[in-house]
């Protein structure tokens, strides 16, 4: 659609082209609608429209006991369920009371370091996709499905993984599962090194990317930036350092820094965070092969009353079946009180604050989506940019559009 902008008498007339870039375009890698005028190629204006995905989350967590919540928070941001997964069940352990065995803590602490792996390789290869490169995306996806793997064996789920439970898993990890993550740690380091030679000094992806969709470090702390697109711009704060939970005080690691805040610093901040999640990985992995003995069967905290039963048990034992549909249905007793807990998710702060009235179902339940915040800088970011550099400024954010509008 044209628009003829009337400027003042003996101007000459400019003409712009409104454009809806989505709710439906294959560039946008999800429904999001951004309104564009544009100058030619360059953006003068952009109205971003949220919405399009609102399944009502919160309130359907209003009608839902705390297990059953587990697969709402699995579709928030899909490309690192597990984070999120864990993320809620570590928000009910705060408010319950629970507190976890080490070894529980470590193998939470691999799963959650995969997931951020996931996540960046995913967003990263499709920055590279964005700019015309599509052979990193194809070279990388083999170990996200070598990632979705090891899920299986753990929980038997890959996408949206229901994993993990109030006090830590439901089963314990076997042999399976850590011979698929050997593999990976010994084979992902050359592949993440291989990918960083195609992108990281190449001169096309550089001038596509550097100066592309900047934000200072100001602006990013005023919308309420975190995670990558906030180091990207200068800014160290990580959930895991600053508030540690799940153990990852035991661990050391750096946080990786930019400067410019444009889609070239979250390009390498993400790739550097990988490189930090594997030394974590392999830390974990190997303070959970010191556990002996019974220790090393400890997969789950002592609190039978939020702990399904053993299969075998239900199936023939009165009070076993008992237990099952009270946990299930929501019948244990849940205190009173009030709790915010954040993780460091894929993305940035993911953030669970939960009220309880003591009821079987949470009072209220708010996710603090950090693509919702991301989202709102959007317009800002482009402005001036060209049409192309508004889909590559996307993909460098890593909007997901089942974590915008819960």
């Amino acid at each position: 659609m044209s628009e003829h902008v009337r400027l003042p008498e003996g101007s000459i007339e400019k003409q712009t082209t409104t454009l809806n870039l989505g709710p439906t375009h294959p560039a946008t890698h999800g429904v999001f609608q951004n309104i564009i005028e544009l100058d030619g190629e360059r953006i003068v204006d952009a109205t971003s429209t949220v919405g399009y995905i609102h399944r009502a989350f919160e309130k359907l967590a209003e009608r839902r006991p705390l297990y059953q919540i587990t697969t709402l928070t699995d579709r928030l941001n899909y490309c690192s369920s597990p984070i999120n997964n864990m993320g809620w069940h570590l928000t009910c352990e705060k408010l319950l009371g629970v507190r976890t065995p080490k070894r529980v803590d470590y193998l939470r602490i691999i799963i959650m370091e995969l997931a951020r792996i996931s996540d960046h390789l995913i967003c990263n290869s499709i920055v590279g996709v964005d700019t015309g490169a599509y052979t990193g995306f194809l070279y990388v996806m083999q170990y996200r499905e070598l990632i979705y793997e090891i899920y299986e064996e753990v929980c038997g789920s890959r996408l949206t993984t229901n994993i993990g439970r109030i006090g830590g898993f439901e089963r314990n990890f076997n042999n399976t599962a850590f011979e698929k993550l050997e593999k990976f740690l010994r084979e992902y380091p050359k592949v993440l090194k291989e990918f960083e030679n195609l992108f990281n000094r190449n001169r096309i992806f550089m001038e596509r990317t550097i100066g592309v969709g900047p934000i200072s470090a100001e602006r990013a702390l005023n919308y309420g930036f975190t995670g990558p697109n906030l180091r990207a711009a200068g800014v160290d704060y990580d959930v895991r350092v600053h508030t540690p939970y799940s153990s990852y005080e035991d661990f050391e690691f750096t946080i990786p820094v930019g400067s410019t805040g444009d889609c070239y610093d979250r390009f390498l901040v993400r790739n550097q965070e990988m490189w930090q999640s594997l030394k974590i990985i392999a830390d974990a992995y190997k303070r959970v092969q010191e556990f002996k003995g019974s220790d090393a069967e400890v997969y789950h905290a002592d609190v039978p009353e939020y702990y399904l039963p053993p299969k075998a048990d239900v199936y023939t034992k009165m009070e076993a079946l008992i237990w099952h549909f009270k946990i299930v249905m929501g019948e244990t007793e849940i205190p009173a009180g009030e709790v915010y807990h954040s993780v460091e998710g894929g993305n940035g702060e993911l953030g669970f604050y939960l009220i309880s009235d003591g009821g079987r179902t949470p009072y209220r339940l708010h996710f603090r989506r950090p693509c919702f915040i991301y989202y709102q800088a959007y317009p800002e970011i482009t402005k001036g940019s060209m049409l192309s550099d508004a889909i590559v400024t996307l993909s460098s954010l890593n909007l997901i559009a089942g974590e915008m509008d819960a």
